[in-house]
């Protein structure tokens, strides 16, 4: 069998369930490993990022250090956590110019320091295509963690910013629309917000059941929640937060339910602590969570959501 005709998830499990699990919890068990540190827990997280899937040409060298980071640092952010350290390795082809991995650099630091941590270490390397990986420590207290699982039914499901917003930067490049509005939305793809802030004041809270990042479409995001916690959701079409460029872009659904590259937040949280979650963190109530299958309301009929979003290796 080729990956190809696995995917991502399956793949990731496979792997998983071929290593030793001494950990609190192992690879591909959540959006972190974390290891016991006896007081707090340790996160670990990594991600590779490569020209060719990840870098579209209009990005400049400054936007692929942040989003090389970002996206590492909203891994931490859906476990409630902090970052503490970063360390990277770049894969470089032999003509890259100095200027250009110089602004790279840039782009990393800057990312780092915004949200208060630093990069400590890394390594370079001969590559055919630009290639950035990142690995991204984080600490959380124990009684502040939060996981995928924990999902209770009669919670409400909720997100953090506007979902579709990268999905349409990705494709308004290549239309004829208002330069304005393609600048609104590759600004979203380029440079993504890692909610770090937002995820340690739920923690805080005490009222999320669950949480995890939107890094490949809500519908995916939703299965992967639901997998975890043992249950499945009911989700209104109109709660969806969706920015007015977007729907330039695409009126229906399908960019924020199926697009990827958001890193917003997707977390479940108990009825009774909704206004406090709320007065923490700027959130959208989109659905609640059920013991069935993950479903949509659109005009009052009830569908199954496809489970499909973005996932490397499928075609």
């Amino acid at each position: 069998m080729k990956i190809r005709e696995m995917g991502e998830r399956a793949i990731i499990d496979r792997i998983s369930n071929s290593l030793p699990h001494n950990a609190v919890l192992s690879a591909g068990e959540d959006d972190c490993a974390v290891m016991d540190l006896r007081g707090d827990y340790l996160l670990l997280t990594i991600d590779m990022l490569h020209k060719s899937t990840d870098f579209p040409d209009k990005m400049t060298p400054w936007q692929i250090g942040w989003m090389s980071v970002a996206v590492n640092l909203s891994d931490i952010a859906a476990m409630g956590g902090y970052p503490i350290a970063i360390v990277t390795a770049l894969g470089l082809p032999a003509d890259t110019e100095i200027s250009f991995v110089d602004e790279i650099i840039e782009g990393m630091n800057f990312c780092a320091q915004i949200f208060n941590t630093n990069i400590v270490g890394g390594d370079t390397d001969e590559h055919d295509e630009l290639t950035a990986v990142c690995t991204v420590l984080g600490c959380v207290k124990k009684e502040e963690l939060l996981r995928r699982s924990g999902a209770q039914i009669g919670d409400l499901v909720c997100v953090t910013g506007e979902l579709g917003t990268a999905e349409a930067g990705l494709q308004a490049m290549s239309m004829n629309i208002p330069e304005c509005v393609e600048k609104i939305l590759t600004k979203k793809l380029f440079e993504p917000q890692p909610r770090v802030n937002e995820g340690i004041a739920l923690a805080r809270s005490g009222v999320v059941t669950s949480m995890m990042d939107i890094s490949d479409g809500l519908a995916l995001s939703l299965y992967d929640l639901g997998k975890s916690s043992n249950k499945g959701f009911l989700i209104n079409e109109d709660k969806i937060p969706i920015l007015d460029e977007t729907r330039i872009v695409s009126p229906d659904l399908d960019l924020p339910l199926y697009g990827g590259g958001d890193f917003e937040l997707l977390l479940t949280v108990r009825p009774d602590g909704i206004e406090k979650a709320k007065k923490v963190c700027n959130l959208t109530t989109i659905g609640k969570v059920t013991s069935g299958d993950i479903l949509i309301k659109r005009n009052g009929v009830i569908s199954k959501i496809e489970a499909r979003g973005h996932e490397h290796f499928i075609r």
